[in-house]
This record gives structure tokens, sequence and C-alpha cells, in this order.
């Protein structure tokens, strides 16, 4: 099962981190919190990761290309560069992380788009922003799809609604409303698991995800909610970076399972 995660978005509102760093590689403790993300999906069984590259998209790949050595205890012989490991592998040993450049400015469904060559023989996928930590188990949002048959599952949670709202009626999505201003019960977490299908919604890089073609799939009535009554936290802001960061270093990460935190 691939999990797409998309980073490579300017993220503005988060510029006193972002004008010198993607906004995925921005830390939650000692890790970017594009590596809490894809932990929390490792923990449920899932390590085929696809990332959306765009802004400063070079530095993530530098990330991972070095994520060996940064994580691990060496000795290096200078003159002919030689490394002995002195410890064993680190537990991400076995995530698997294709990079694709998806464009400067693409747009989220755009940056889908690009994408297609390597999803369409996929069943389902899974599909995620790099900036949102949950303790959700994906395992759940698969088997819901599956159960369901929706095109498309999005993970509805708990919040004020500066994010897209859902309007539900049972697990059926009845309308998609992108950043409407108001107050409702449940909004788009940003977790989701798609088909293929979601390919025949999405147009060009100027396609948005969150409105055009999810605006469309809940006419069609084939947009599913999963609802996850647990904890959700988006790093929107400077005040949402404190609060993760607080959270981590007061050891109230619920993001991570007990006993998981030695991993960071």
């Amino acid at each position: 099962m691939k999990v797409v995660i998309l980073c490579g978005g300017l993220g503005t509102r988060l510029r006193e981190e972002t004008e010198f760093r993607p906004k995925p590689l921005v830390p939650i403790g000692p890790r970017p919190i594009l590596w809490h993300i894809m932990h929390r999906y490792a923990e449920c069984g899932f390590t085929d990761f696809i990332l959306a590259l765009g802004y400063k998209g070079e530095m993530i790949k530098d990330y991972f290309l070095n994520y060996d050595l940064l994580n691990t205890d060496f000795t290096l012989q200078l003159g002919s560069k030689t490394i002995e490991r002195l410890n064993v592998a680190h537990d991400e040993s076995d995530w698997r992380i294709t990079f694709i450049d998806t464009g400067q400015d693409t747009m989220t469904g755009g940056r889908l788009k690009r994408l297609q060559p390597y999803l369409r023989d996929e069943p389902r996928f899974m599909l995620t922003y790099g900036d949102g930590v949950t303790d959700l188990d994906a395992r759940a949002v698969l088997d819901f799809q599956e159960r369901t048959g929706y095109a498309a599952v999005v993970t509805g949670v708990h919040q004020l609604s500066r994010f897209g709202e859902l309007g539900v009626n049972g697990d059926r999505v009845t309308q998609f409303a992108e950043k409407p201003g108001t107050v409702n019960s449940w909004i788009n977490g940003g977790y989701f698991v798609m088909t293929p299908q979601i390919f025949d919604y999405l147009a060009g890089d100027e396609t948005v995800l969150e409105r055009d073609p999810m605006e469309r799939l809940a006419k069609d009535g084939r947009l599913g909610v999963y609802k996850h009554e647990g904890w959700w936290q988006c790093m929107d802001n400077v005040r949402d970076m404190q609060l993760l960061n607080e959270m981590w270093a007061t050891g109230r990460a619920p993001w991570i399972r007990p006993g998981e935190r030695k991993a960071a």
C-alpha cells in the first residue's frame, strides 16, 4: 500500500521557518514533522512512501539521502572516505521512499495528478499532507474504504473550522466546503484513502484538490468520511509549531505510541 505525502507547498503562514526550509522539515523535537507523519504510518504497517516535492524539495532529498549516517554512529577514514558503522541499523531501514518533483507552483490536486503514472495500477492508496500529526490508525480508514466502496475517504476530525468543513450524512460526505469560516462538527483532517477513480476528477497543475474535485466527489455521492474521535493537530503557524514542540518536550505527544518515543 503506497502512502502519498504532499510536500511541495510554500508554507507561507509559517514563513519564520519556511523561508529557510520546506514546511515538512520544520522540526518537532529532534526530527522534522515529516518523519513523525511517516513514523505513524510505519507503526500501522505502511512503509512505502511517495513524496510529492516542490518548494525546496532538494532539502527533503538531502535529509533522507543522509539519514542513515545522521542516525548511526560510525568511523570515517578521511582519506579513502570509507565508513565503518558502529551500531545496528535504525528502525526506519525498511522504509521505501520515492521522491517525485511535482513542480514549484503546482496546486495540491495538480501534484496528485502528476503522480498518476505511479499510482494508476494501485487499487487504493493513502494520501496526506506534510504538516499534520495524529493518533489515527490508518488501517481503520483503509478497512472503512474497503467496506463502503467510496472512491475516496477523508478523515473527519474535530477542530475549529479554519479548515474545510464536511457536511455529513451517516458515513457519506454530502458537502465539501474549503475554509468557509464558520464552525462545524467535522473538518477535513487531511488523511485520505483514495482509489484511482480520483484521477477522473483532476485536471492540470492548477487543480486544488480541496475545491472542485472534492466538491464534485461529494455531489456524486462518492466521498466518504471516516470519523476520527481521537487526537489531531496541524502545524499551520508558529503557535501550532510551539504547541507541538511543547507536547514533545513534556512527553505528551499523542501521535507517538507509548514505548516508541525512543525511536526518535
